[in-house]
């Protein structure tokens, strides 16, 4: 039992939609901490408005409420819940302390006789008030950048008088850097002052003097109640100071750092970890370290919660941070518990990295146009992905090749820059791309001293760079043929793909497959033990390698391999890889879930996922987790060593499916729809003829592969058109064009981003209701877990849409041809498994928009509106285990759910907000009504046409 004795329920608060700043590490994080209470029989009540993760499925709490995350929301949980003893408010980001903070100003936790536990409030408002941090960081010894608390405009421009530019601006309670920016120019500082007073919600700013240049490293740490400090991971920026941590490329362990530096950083921060506050749970302190032979130290601040990068350094090292803070909170001690990985080592034991791991954030700047894409303070990316290696070179190439970019690896894929202009300005202005950039700069002989005096940053990483270039030389001057293995060793080793091999070579990527494999140059798996293997580790969570062969006395030689396979039948679920607008978090719930329904049907479960934010990639979902790129040399050599009954590709969003056709090639077998029927859904034209075959009715519609067929095409359709490309995710390239000149300028623009693609251009029906279904079918039956209207009209992509379930207006000949079409679609597709099929409905004729024969975004929203678990049904029809008829359905939702999405316009200020075929939301909530009188129904339904654009 807990060592605490006062408590047996605790409420979690969540984090709410996902938006930039605030993703899904804190799904991972609260799922965490959820299933660590219950372990101790404590009781959970979740409050959570977010329907698409798993932390807000019905099994992770013993009671969970999809609320909106307000004081009043609290209220009525805690009059619900008389039992709840204390609240644990830092696994919900910044949302969570903020309304921790609310509710403790408004008397919430007092009138209730409710406990904080893993952080008090004054800890959270030293941390969150700069000038109270100041002050204190002063009282203990430790240096700040020069910085003053501005709560005016004429504040503000009096400090700004007295440092001098560049000046860094940063707003006060809130997240993500929102309303921080880096001022060089006072003509700039009005409008970035106002800005950043504006966002504030108590209308402050702290002005520092900008420390442009610097390093930045991040420590995670965790305390208990006998003030034990352990420091799990220490994290480097390759970036400097300039570039919020979240936008930056990090490294664990940190690689420039001297080790008295080091040690002078971990006393600074355990000194301010118990300076803040006397609670037990997590911290997150951030330096600045000059970039000289003093490496002068600077403290950027403290967040007393898991942070974003506790989700990262929690996969980089297998210690599971949220799970043990969560521990803490109920008065466990450190040395009470056992290090999860290894089993017999206790969590006081401080992890040991014999591998490196590199983060590269991931953006979406072609969803807002006209968006400033240069980093700084604020945060811009959607997402993230981390690669795991031997060496520095080895994790940034895998990390690379994990973004999913359509990119290689660093260089050798012909998509590098080679103009000296372009280069040196997207380094000057650092840009999203720069991890290729620096390559390419060196590619073109821009001396190494000129990249560090441009970017600063340090010249170890450059140095990376450029003996990768030097080896990229040396293979260049082989064929295939003549290539000798070291070289060939060596290249896997630094992290090249096939791929990029084959382009260095002028050959295909199979050959020097085949030829790697013919010399014994074969990827080896290395377990994530926390330890360093200087204890054995009882988890199954891998990273591929390549490694010298060892000769043993008796002159056998071998390679050691960590990742032994079983002789039990296997499935592979294929990840969804980074967090993108068009693909988010819900695709991870279906992943997990499809690993719980394949390992109740007794296969053993192999998970294959680059994202360090996710509950896929926690070390215990899955029994063998391999955290590899979802690029297909990694899978296929992981499939060639586990050698599974089949893969699973429906479930990770377009990132698995995209990758069915080389699984059919090569004769690996897809669980539930086939290839061919993927393909003939995703082939725009063909499904079109589908469609037509089987008298179903759709906008009238043209296949074409150039401009001239496009304008050819309208000719026949009339305008306005929508124009759609094949295989593509979240709507990307969809526009609405109403003249020749629109159109052929898009077809030309969206030809030359995906080559050879074909589009579909179809009459748009202006005025049209939208609506979407998704369905199982198990080949024979079509069952139809939920049909939804949109609020906006037609021609707002439907992951922008206020879906509404089930549909408020629409009549029954509507629904019966809603429900008809979908059965018949989804037999004609010889589906087997899930389908989502949207709509078009225009005088009582409904259209067919377009049908995904995969796991949608809008099925773990339906599942959690009826309390029903869908994705485990349609795994385990895939799997052919089950027959729908094996299932009785019982779907219960009192009035009506509404999934509303958000947005994250914020962080572009000056982007137009303008919604249209394209997504653009970040994420989402989900809203229960009684009826359609609720006022907030009816809000949404008023402003429904206010943003359609083309």
């Amino acid at each position: 039992m807990p060592k605490r004795k006062d408590i047996h329920s605790v409420l979690i608060i969540g984090s709410g939609p996902i938006i930039i700043g605030q993703a899904c590490e804190f799904d991972y994080s609260g799922s965490q901490a959820l299933r660590s209470l219950r372990e101790d029989g404590i009781k959970t009540v979740l409050i959570n408005s977010n329907p698409a993760t798993i932390m807000t499925d019905p099994s992770m709490a013993d009671h969970v409420y999809l609320l909106p995350l307000t004081t009043r929301s609290i209220a009525e949980v805690l009059q619900k819940h008389p039992e709840i003893d204390a609240v644990l408010p830092t696994m919900g980001g910044q949302t969570a302390l903020n309304l921790c903070i609310e509710a403790g100003e408004k008397g919430i936790w007092e009138e209730f006789g409710i406990k904080i536990i893993g952080v008090d409030i004054d800890a959270i408002n030293i941390t969150e008030d700069r000038e109270k941090f100041r002050e204190l960081m002063t009282r203990i010894g430790v240096k700040m950048a020069p910085q003053a608390t501005a709560t005016s405009f004429l504040k503000g421009k009096e400090i700004a008088q007295e440092f001098g530019f560049p000046l860094v601006i940063r707003a006060s309670y809130t997240l993500g850097g929102a309303g921080a920016s880096i001022v060089y120019r006072p003509e700039d500082f009005d409008e970035l002052l106002s800005r950043g007073l504006e966002i504030s919600p108590i209308h402050e700013v702290m002005i520092d003097k900008a420390m442009m240049g610097w390093k930045e490293y991040e420590l995670e740490l965790l305390r208990d109640k006998n003030d034990n400090v352990v420091i799990i991971c220490t994290i480097e920026n390759m970036d400097p100071m300039g570039i919020h941590t979240g936008d930056s490329i990090t490294v664990a362990p940190a690689m420039t750092l001297s080790d008295r530096t080091f040690q002078r950083m971990r006393d600074m921060a355990i000194k301010m970890m118990r300076s803040i506050g006397d609670f037990a749970g997590g911290c997150n302190v951030q330096f600045a370290v000059s970039p000289d032979q003093e490496e002068e130290i600077i403290a950027i601040e403290i967040n007393p919660r898991v942070s974003r990068s506790s989700a990262l350094a929690s996969k980089a090292t297998g210690y599971p941070i949220a799970k043990v803070a969560a521990k803490l909170a109920i008065g466990y001690t450190l040395d009470e518990l056992k290090n999860q990985i290894t089993q017999s080592t206790s969590a006081l034991f401080e992890p040991t990295l014999d591998y490196v791991i590199v983060k590269i954030p991931r953006w979406n700047f072609d969803k807002f146009e006209g968006a400033d894409r240069t980093l700084g303070l604020q945060m811009k990316s959607v997402g993230e992905v981390m690669g795991i290696g031997r060496s520095f070179q080895e994790a940034l190439h895998k990390a690379t090749q994990s973004l999913e970019i359509k990119r290689n690896g660093l260089g050798a894929d012909g998509k590098s820059y080679t103009d000296y202009d372009q280069i040196i300005q997207k380094l000057t202005y650092a840009s999203w791309d720069r991890v290729f950039v620096i390559y390419d700069a060196i590619q073109l002989g821009i001396p190494l001293s000129r990249i560090h005096e441009i970017t600063r940053i340090d010249m170890w990483f450059l140095r990376q760079y450029e003996e990768l270039y030097q080896l990229e030389k040396e293979i260049s001057r082989y064929n295939v043929e003549t290539l000798p293995k070291e070289l060939l060793l060596e290249a896997k080793q630094k992290g090249f793909a096939d791929r990029q091999i084959a382009h260095m070579l002028e050959c295909w990527e199979s050959e020097v497959h085949s030829k790697r494999m013919a010399m014994g140059i074969r990827r080896v798996y290395k377990l994530v033990d926390t330890c360093a293997a200087e204890f054995r580790a009882m988890t199954p969570y891998y990273y591929s390698t390549f490694e010298e062969e060892i000769e043993t006395p008796s002159k056998e030689r071998f390679v050691a391999n960590d990742s032994e396979v079983t002789d039990r039948k296997k499935i592979v679920v294929l990840g969804s890889g980074p967090n993108r607008i068009g693909q988010g978090i819900e695709f991870d719930y279906c992943c997990v879930h499809g690993v719980l329904a394949a390992a109740e049907c007794g296969y053993e479960t192999i998970m294959i996922n680059c994202n360090p934010e996710t509950v896929s990639t926690d070390f215990d979902t899955a029994d063998k987790l391999y955290f590899e790129p979802v690029f297909w040399e990694h899978i296929y050599d992981i499939i060639l060593h586990e050698k599974p009954e089949g893969v699973i590709v429906q479930l990770g969003g377009q990132t698995a499916l995209k990758l069915a056709e080389k699984l059919d090639k090569y004769g690996i077998r897809i669980m539930g729809t086939t290839f061919q029927s993927l393909d003939l859904a995703e082939d725009r034209g063909s499904f079109s003829t589908l469609l037509k075959d089987n008298g179903i009715p759709y906008p009238e519609f043209g296949v074409a592969e150039s401009a001239d067929e496009a304008l050819k095409l309208a000719e026949k359709l009339k305008f306005p058109l929508l124009v759609r490309p094949s295989y593509v995710l979240g709507g990307q390239g969809m526009k609405i064009v109403i003249n020749k000149e629109e159109l052929e300028a898009h077809v030309v623009d969206l030809l030359r981003n995906i080559p050879n693609n074909k589009l579909l251009l179809d009459h748009y029906l202006d005025g049209a209701i939208e609506a979407e279904a998704d369905a199982i079918c198990d080949g024979e039956e079509v069952y139809i877990i939920g049909i939804m209207e949109h609020i906006e009209p037609c021609g707002v992509h439907s992951g922008d849409s206020n879906a509404t379930l089930p549909p408020f207006n629409l009549g029954e000949f509507v629904i019966q041809q809603i429900r008809d079409h979908t059965k018949k679609i989804a037999l004609a597709l010889n589906t087997v498994g899930l389908i989502n099929i949207q709509f078009a409905i225009k005088g009582d004729q409904v259209y067919i928009i377009e049908a995904n024969p995969r796991a949608s975004r809008t099925v773990p929203f339906i599942a959690k509106a009826y309390g029903e678990p869908y994705v485990n049904y349609a795994t385990k029809v895939m799997l052919g285990h089950n027959k729908l008829k094996d299932f009785t359905f019982n779907p219960q939702l009192e009035g009506f759910a509404i999934k509303q999405p958000v947005f994250s316009f914020n962080k572009f200020p000056k982007v137009n907000k303008n919604l249209g075929p394209e997504m653009k939301s970040t994420g989402e909530s989900i809203l229960f009504i009684k009826n359609l009188k609720d006022d907030a129904f009816y809000n949404l339904y008023s402003r429904r046409k206010m943003y359609l654009s083309k």
